[in-house]
């Protein structure tokens, strides 16, 4: 069983647990997901089957959409409600206000990540110094805000956004970002994701409707349908196989190479040393 599913992970549950229910139902321990959810957090988690875990990485990469709702006022260790309430601030905020520092936040930034992640420092997760009580200076990473849009003021210092993003940003320090910019602090108080990628929350299916089999496997094929895909023989299907460099005659960068029965065998791009030939990405 070798292929893509797209489940929509409901609050309360961690990715893992999402991972470990679905590996039960499909009867493998080959399955991963492309892109951690916090448990208060549901929406679209892409899971990848069999053969397919070797898409992990790539489709890791691609941007995010979530709608995510800010409450200013407040503070916490977690930097959503969940956590413990370190501070609380007055707060006079106006929408036109709000929308100014959103547009503002369009494009590239340095954002520290937050205290409870489970990023590395000194071969440490960061919660690991959390849950001990230990100092750690956090680090910062560049991340791209390419769309952040006021939705809804659903009452004073409570408003909603829908916001697209590069890989690794982490949305609770987003709302932290907006709260310090609008003069005051805030948490993530609710949190969908609703685009990976091209997936969206229309493709989604939920552990109910996996587990009764009302769900559909996408094929390797069927997502990278983008990607040229070019027919070999058997000759150059060992060629493959044995991973070897291969001239790059079908001008394109990024080729996926299928068997003649339509069994896809690998992903190549271009050999940056020698930009004539394509090297292996990702082998099936």
């Amino acid at each position: 069983m070798d292929g893509i599913l797209v489940v929509y992970k409901e609050q309360g549950m961690t990715s893992r647990d999402v991972v470990n229910q679905v590996g039960k139902i499909l009867h493998t321990k080959k399955i991963g997901h492309t892109g951690t959810l916090d448990p208060m957090a549901s929406g679209v988690l892409v899971l990848c089957v069999g053969k397919a875990t070797k898409l992990v990485e790539l489709l890791t990469s691609v941007e995010k959409e979530y709608v995510a709702e800010v409450t200013l006022g407040m503070r916490t260790d977690t930097l959503d409600v969940t956590g413990t309430v370190l501070e609380q601030k007055e707060f006079n905020v106006t929408e036109l206000q709000i929308k100014e520092v959103l547009s503002s936040m369009i494009g590239t930034y340095e954002q520290e990540v937050p205290l409870y992640s489970a990023i590395h420092v000194n071969g440490k997760k960061l919660y690991e110094y959390a849950r001990k009580g230990e100092e750690v200076r956090l680090p910062k990473k560049k991340v791209t805000i390419s769309k952040l849009d006021l939705i809804e003021i659903k009452e004073e210092g409570r408003f909603s956004i829908c916001t697209t993003v590069s890989k690794g940003t982490y949305i609770r320090s987003l709302v932290r970002d907006i709260a310090f910019k609008l003069g005051t602090i805030g948490v993530m108080s609710q949190l969908n994701r609703t685009k990976q990628g091209d997936f969206t929350l229309s493709d989604t299916y939920t552990l109910e409707q996996i587990k009764s089999g009302n769900f559909v496997l996408l094929s390797i094929l069927e997502v990278l349908k983008k990607y040229k895909t070019i027919v070999v023989d058997e000759e150059l299907e060992q060629k493959i196989k044995y991973g070897q460099l291969l001239r790059n005659n079908f001008q394109d960068s990024v080729i996926l190479f299928v068997n003649q029965n339509q069994v896809p065998l690998a992903l190549y791009q271009v050999y940056e040393k020698n930009k004539e030939y394509l090297k292996p990405w990702k082998m099936f």
